[in-house]
């Protein structure tokens, strides 16, 4: 029996782990990346250093990832983050896991990790095609027959992989086109076709969307896209007067009109243009979808997270005592960063020469308030190119979670960031990208399929 015919469309962590898992099944995998090489968002993931995934608990793992995390369970239970670090450090690359119980390559460099998986798919002989775009999926009575390729992409060139890199790979080309797997200007044949397109984040690293447009024209449900773990841009200028200055241990809170409907603590960020930082980009998710309601949007900060109201007032009323000749700016020294003191001075409208014991009642109530609840009404996301990952995609409703077929288009997968699944910082989405990749391929590659 001839080996089955696996595409993968896309060269990304997802693209990668499918179809080499694909061709350890035995397919013979083609793997199309419309870029010049694979992985290059993978390759700045992380500021560079490469965010693997997070040692925390299955349960703790898809809370991350909100109500649609459910979805992840059964390709966690198949390869989860102990998998991919015994994996990986079995490719070479050695492994750290650091605060918070997220995971990176011990040298901190994103490349050492494309590198181990590229080489990984070349010498498992998949056939890697770079700049080689893809335009429309084959599909014929509700099975997926192949793919298209774009005007000017190589049908048989371009390609590298394993034993047949250079030379090697234009012979195995021409056999294909012999054998009529590259069927007339621009089609590959397949049994099995991957869509592993990445989002629409970072479009500079070729993460377009060109997978929702595939999955779309195949019949899928498309849920509507946006900016995931994406800076906020806030209205006047009390952030920008503030860039720089880093807040740990911090509160802060999404408003929709006025009422708390998220919240998250640790670190944040100002910026020239607003507000940033791993809690921001945590919460910015229910904050675009509030915009996109039309809701008026605002991040109220507690600056004094540890302390509650009576508590941070008798700490406000002891420093009065023991420091009561103070100015009150001089005294703000005690409370806040430096950069911090005028923005309070002038939201709060205390006379900053006041000396402390003259503060009246009014006054210790106003500074206790704005310490607990610093607001900034957002204007809207930062843009696509900022953003970490996309929210939305292919409805997971409509794939088979234990294979991650299409339950519309037999033989047709998905897998990482084209799906609509978006979690947290810390490595949650790097790992659903593997796993989803995982899943795809092994099942690609069998001759059974939830629609055989």
């Amino acid at each position: 029996m001839s080996a089955r015919r696996v595409v993968v469309i896309g060269g990304g962590a997802a693209g990668l782990v499918a179809a080499g898992e694909a061709a350890r099944a035995g397919a013979a995998v083609t793997l199309c990346e419309k870029m010049p090489r694979p992985a290059r968002k993978l390759a700045i993931t992380g500021k560079g250093r490469c965010n693997l995934t997070n040692i925390a608990p299955v349960p703790e793992f898809i809370a991350h990832f909100g109500p649609g995390g459910v979805f992840l369970r059964q390709a966690f239970a198949r390869f989860f983050s102990e998998d991919l670090i015994a994996f990986l450090e079995g490719l070479g690359v050695r492994l750290v896991t650091e605060r918070g119980g997220r995971v990176f390559p011990a040298s901190a460099g994103a490349r050492d990790v494309v590198d181990a998986l590229v080489g990984w798919v070349r010498a498992g002989g998949v056939m890697v095609r770079t700049r080689c775009p893809v335009a429309a999926l084959d599909v014929a009575a509700g099975r997926v027959r192949g793919v298209r390729l774009a005007a000017g992409a190589p049908a048989g060139g371009a390609a590298s992989g394993g034993a047949a890199s250079g030379g090697a790979a234009e012979i195995r080309a021409a056999r294909e086109i012999a054998a009529g797997e590259i069927r007339a200007a621009g089609e590959i044949a397949a049994d099995a076709v991957i869509v592993a397109t990445g989002g629409a984040s970072y479009p500079a690293t070729g993460s377009t969307g060109d997978g929702y447009r595939l999955a779309r024209a195949a019949g899928h449900t498309i849920v509507p896209l946006r900016p995931a773990l994406v800076p906020l841009e806030t209205a006047g200028d009390v952030a920008s007067r503030l860039q720089g200055l880093s807040l740990r241990n911090v509160t802060a809170r999404v408003l929709g009109d006025g009422r708390v409907r998220a919240e998250a603590f640790g670190e944040m960020l100002f910026t020239h243009f607003g507000l940033s930082g791993p809690i921001i980009l945590g919460l910015s998710r229910t904050a675009v979808d509030l915009l996109a309601e039309k809701r008026r949007v605002e991040i109220a900060i507690d600056l004094k997270p540890a302390l509650d109201e009576a508590k941070l007032d008798e700490r406000i009323r002891r420093d009065l005592r023991e420091h009561g000749r103070r100015s009150f700016r001089t005294l703000l020294g005690e409370l806040l960063p430096r950069k911090l003191i005028p923005i309070c001075i002038e939201l709060t409208g205390i006379e900053p020469e006041k000396a402390g014991h003259q503060l009246g009642a009014g006054e210790r109530a106003r500074l206790r308030s704005w310490l607990k609840d610093v607001r900034f009404q957002v204007a809207g996301p930062r843009p696509w190119a900022e953003a970490i990952v996309t929210a939305g995609g292919v409805d997971t409703r409509e794939v088979d979670p234990r294979t991650m077929e299409s339950r519309i288009v037999g033989g047709l997968h998905f897998a990482g960031e084209v799906l609509d699944l978006d979690g947290d910082t810390g490595g949650y989405n790097l790992q659903a990208a593997f796993s989803t990749g995982w899943v795809a391929g092994r099942a690609a590659a069998s001759h059974r399929t939830g629609h055989d």
